[in-house]
């Protein structure tokens, strides 16, 4: 497998002035890393993953709910949720998430 690095994986995911903007920055090993960028307001509807994963908020602040809790996610935010996991986000400010899907168990 190649070494990558990302000194600022911030600047991987510019905000757009609106809408939600994804990319895939890696897709090995099983682990694969898109990076997502909201303008402020945007959300993603509840919906599961068929792969464990996890969101990383890298700037910004959001509502975030996974099952039934409400998270108040920040810089620095980390949720690891199980395969078919319900949740959502909603952009408060311009929002940076990295979410790393994981291998299937």
């Amino acid at each position: 497998m190649p070494t990558v690095v990302y000194r600022d994986l911030v600047a991987e995911a510019p905000i757009p002035a609106r809408g939600i903007l994804s990319q895939t920055l890696s897709d090995e090993g099983g682990v694969e890393l898109v990076m997502f960028a909201f303008a402020a307001g945007e959300r993603l509807s509840e919906h599961t993953s068929a792969r464990p994963a996890i969101m990383h908020f890298l700037s910004g602040e959001a509502d975030v709910t996974v099952d039934d809790e409400a998270v108040d996610a920040g810089p620095g935010t980390w949720v690891r949720m199980g395969a078919g996991t319900r949740h959502s986000v909603l952009a408060r400010t311009g929002l940076v998430m990295a979410l790393y899907l994981l291998p299937r168990t």
